[in-house]
C-alpha cells in the first residue's frame, strides 16, 4: 500500500513567489510617480499664489467634484494652462472668473455667485429649516391644546360609551 503525500504548495513555487513579489511591488509603487505634474513658470510669487488660489477655487467640469488642481483630467489640464496664460497676460482674478463663468456657468465655482438663479442654492436649506421648525411648533401647539382641553360628553355619547364598555366587559 502506497501512501500519498499531500502537497500544500503548488508545483511551481518559484513562479508563485515571483508573482507575489511583483504584485506587492506594484501595490507599493507611489501613485504620485504615475500622475502627471504640470510645471508653470511665473514671474512673481504673487502670480503663483493667484494661480494656486484660482486652481483650488474652480471645479473641474469633467470630474464633477474635484478642483482644477486636484484633477488629472484633460479638461482640468487645459483650464490650468488657460489660467496660467491669463495670469501671465495680466488678467485680474475677477476677469478670469468671469471668463470661466461665461464658458461653464455657475457649475465651475465651488461657491456659486449669489444671483436669482442660485438663490435657492444659497438660502434653500435655511428656508426649509425655518419651515420645518414652524410646522413642528404648530403640531406641538395643536397637540398641547388637545391635552389641556377638557372632554365633555353629552347624554347620547355617555350611553354609547357605556354600551361599548358593557359589551367589552361581557366578552
Amino acid at each position: 500500500m502506497t501512501t500519498r503525500r499531500l502537497h500544500f504548495f503548488p508545483a511551481n513555487l518559484a513562479a508563485l513567489v515571483l508573482f507575489t513579489a511583483a504584485a506587492l511591488a506594484m501595490l507599493s509603487w507611489p501613485t504620485s510617480a504615475l500622475s502627471q505634474v504640470d510645471t508653470f513658470e511665473f514671474d512673481t510669487e504673487v502670480q503663483q499664489q493667484r494661480f494656486r488660489t484660482l486652481s483650488n477655487e474652480l471645479r473641474c467640469p469633467m470630474c464633477q467634484n474635484t478642483n482644477l488642481s486636484g484633477s488629472t483630467g484633460g479638461v482640468a489640464e487645459d483650464l490650468r494652462r488657460e489660467i496660467h496664460r491669463m495670469i501671465m497676460a495680466g488678467w485680474s482674478d475677477q476677469e478670469i472668473q468671469q471668463f470661466m463663468f461665461e464658458r461653464y456657468g455657475d457649475f465651475i465655482f465651488y461657491r456659486p455667485r449669489l444671483r436669482a438663479e442660485t438663490f435657492l442654492l444659497w438660502f434653500g436649506p435655511l428656508i426649509f429649516l425655518v419651515l420645518g421648525a414652524a410646522a413642528a411648533i404648530a403640531v406641538w401647539r395643536k397637540a398641547r391644546s388637545f391635552d389641556e382641553s377638557e372632554v365633555t360628553l353629552d347624554d347620547a355619547e355617555k350611553k354609547r360609551l357605556q354600551s361599548l364598555l358593557g359589551d367589552r366587559r361581557r366578552a
